[in-house]
């Protein structure tokens, strides 16, 4: 962040203080990171402009890459600590797919003549003195709350009667002083011990229970060497503690997925606050330094509920192969906080799975492949396709290249609103080369299953596959993932919302497994709950696909200009968007707007014509305009083309009006889910 000058800005009930950087309310400091912080402060200078997202990223990570859900955790905790919400802002708009913009009004405030300046300075002093509270209670890690432990004045011994009595010789005031100080400063460590102890007590998770799945995240390692280039090597080695962790001992040992705790790379979160948000017991923390001929790692194993250090190493190697000492520090590792945690034997990881020293050379490009998948957007499916193309020709034998070869390939036909079929042969061709590589990938089954699932409509074999991609890797949260949409397609919605519960146990912050909690309870005929639950994923992205599925709940509440504004507002790609034509025929046929209806529907024949729209989409169109026969052809379409769409026929409430029609009934028994 660049200097910037010392002075205070105001807006509503809150102060900004650039000079302390702390954001107040009430003459209290108010909890924010310091990459929080500067986001909002980029954000209140921009003069109520849109910031672009890159821009950001850039200004606050130079030439660093990370993951853009840093960013957007970062705008959830400035809301968090605004009580603002991305639905209705009152200092934080959102653009959808542009950036944030700071909407309040503000005023910017003159050090020696602002009113709030002196709040500032108490409330640092406050925390300031909470701070040396902390060191000499030796425990440095806790936080206090701000605003305890004023400083005693100098008092006057009072009489009974409620006169002053008169001023004491020096020795005597001192040793009042002395008294008065004394019993303060008693009464202080009385008050913050028991108020540790029951922070303590709310703050983290109860310690695993005999029997009971222990909890574990591995942070990001951090990069000690002073070159944001060598960045790979310690992400790299945050990626393969984390499967070594999870093939250790997966019945009694959870590990958070990578997607979740790479939001705390370069933040410096409290581990109490990691440990709630994240569901944890015990975190994994460490560095990497490296010179051109050694490499040194420290590791430490650390006890959230009192943050104790329960084990730490340090690993010195030479330099010789930098990707191969990966695994050899990551099982090392593995094991002594296997030693550390249960005198259980652990499950040894099958020595087959052990990547080879060419794979290591393909993770970057791999991890790269897996940010732009998690983003659920057409073009994220494509650069993830170009990452695991360039990874699986790094390494021909890396068998995780092309079961993402094979994910990005199966989603793309649902995301694109074109035909499966030019998608489907190609996941199944990668994904079965997986699977010759390494038959006990869970990856690779998880591919297989949705493959075999939407386009074959075998739903016996996709449970196989599902299940056995559990079996091997209990902690893949994935597989839980898309093992609870196979739930739901099925009707098992108890079922389906306990296997997402257990993927959100595994990937806390995962975006797209919140989405699917959305879209269980909307075929669940949830409708309120599962609007809620897209708006608590727009309040991380407001422009993230899958939480489009909102209008879908609108449409059966019959609130069909909520659903105009929200496809007006959340689409930016209007021209190409075959969704976004097929949504406002519907709402036009609903609403009794026949005209403008066509008129929708031409702009999808005309796309139809440059290039094939799936037909499910030409079947939501005519939904609204009561031609049960007009949607039944094109579901007719949609089934020869194995469109996705066929896979929601039993659930999706849209379709009661169909349900009593033969022609549905049969498409039902065709798509085996006529019971």
């Amino acid at each position: 962040m660049p200097s910037l000058p010392k002075h205070l800005y105001r807006f509503g009930e809150f102060t900004l203080d650039t000079d302390q950087e702390v954001l107040i309310h009430s003459g209290k400091t108010l909890p924010l990171t310091p990459k929080a912080f500067d986001t909002l402060l980029i954000l209140i200078e921009s003069g109520g402009r849109i910031v672009r997202k890159e821009d950001l990223m850039e200004r606050l990570w130079p030439n660093t890459y990370v993951e853009e859900a840093n960013l957007t955790f970062n705008i959830h905790q400035i809301r968090k600590a605004l009580g603002d919400n991305a639905r209705e802002p009152l200092f934080v708009e959102t653009v959808a797919r542009k950036g944030y913009r700071f909407i309040a009004d503000l005023e910017e405030l003159p050090d020696e003549s602002s009113e709030a300046a002196p709040a500032a300075q108490d409330a640092i002093k406050d925390e300031s003195h909470s701070s040396l509270l902390r060191a000499d209670a030796n425990d440095g890690t806790a936080d206090m709350p701000a605003g305890r432990g004023e400083q005693p004045g100098d008092m006057n011994s009072i009489e009974p009667d409620g006169r002053s009595a008169p001023k004491a010789g020096i020795n005597s005031r001192w040793s009042s002083r002395t008294l008065s100080l004394t019993l303060a400063g008693l009464l202080i460590v009385l008050l913050l011990g028991g108020w540790l102890l029951w922070r303590r007590s709310l703050a983290s998770p109860p310690p695993p229970q005999a029997g009971d799945r222990i909890m574990i995240a591995v942070l990001p390692f951090q990069n000690l060497t002073g070159d944001t280039a060598q960045d790979y090597f310690s992400d790299g080695l945050t990626e393969e503690m984390i499967s070594q962790l999870g093939n250790l001992n997966p019945a009694h040992l959870g590990v958070i997925a990578r997607t979740s705790v790479m939001h705390y790379k370069n933040a410096d979160e409290p581990l109490d606050k990691i440990g709630r948000e994240l569901g944890v017991q015990y975190v994994l923390e460490g560095s990497v330094r490296r010179d051109p001929d050694r490499v040194r790692v420290t590791a430490q194993l650390i006890r959230v509920q009192d943050q104790s250090n329960i084990w730490s190493q340090q690993y010195d190697r030479e330099l010789r192969s930098v990707l191969a000492i990966q695994h050899d520090i990551g099982q090392e590792i593995a094991n002594e906080i296997e030693l550390a945690l249960d005198d259980r034997k652990a499950n040894s990881p099958d020595a087959a799975s052990a990547l080879s020293p060419q794979a290591y050379e393909a993770y970057d490009l791999c991890l790269k492949g897996q940010y732009f998948w998690n983003k659920r957007t057409i073009d994220g499916f494509q650069q993830a396709i170009d990452y695991y193309q360039r990874a699986a020709e790094k390494d021909p034998s890396y068998a995780r290249a092309y079961a993402g070869l094979a994910n990005s390939y199966a989603l793309m036909g649902g995301y694109s609103g074109r035909p499966n079929e030019q998608f489907m042969q190609k996941a199944r061709a990668a994904a079965m080369h997986a699977l010759e590589l390494d038959e006990g990938l869970a990856e690779a089954h998880t591919a297989l299953g949705l493959i075999v699932q939407n386009y074959d409509w075998d739903w016996q074999a996709a449970e196989r596959e599902f299940r056995r991609a559990i079996e091997l890797n209990p902690n893949y949260a994935t597989a839980h993932h898309w093992y609870a949409e196979h739930l739901m397609w099925r009707g098992r919605f108890d079922e389906a919302l306990s296997e997402s519960e257990q993927a959100r146990k595994l990937d806390p912050l995962s975006l797209i497994i919140s989405a699917d909690k959305g879209v269980i309870l909307y075929y669940a005929r949830q409708y309120d709950p599962a609007i809620e639950q897209f708006w608590q994923v727009r309040e991380f992205d407001p422009g993230f696909a899958r939480a489009r599925m909102i209008v879908f709940a609108y449409f059966q509440k019959q609130e069909f200009a909520e659903a105009f504004d929200d496809i007006e507002k959340y689409d930016n790609d209007k021209t190409n968007d075959v969704w976004y034509w097929a949504f406002k025929a519907y709402i036009y046929n609903r609403t009794g707007q026949p005209n403008q209806a066509t008129e929708s529907l031409k702009v999808l024949q005309e796309m139809n014509r440059r290039g094939d729209v799936d037909a499910g989409v030409f079947a939501w169109a005519h939904l609204g305009d009561k031609d049960n026969n007009e949607a039944l052809t094109w579901l007719e379409k949609a089934y020869e083309q194995h469109s996705n769409t066929m896979s929601t026929l039993k659930v999706e409430p849209a379709f009661d009006i169909l349900r009593n029609e033969p022609r549905f009934q049969d498409l039902l028994r065709r798509v085996h889910l006529d019971q």
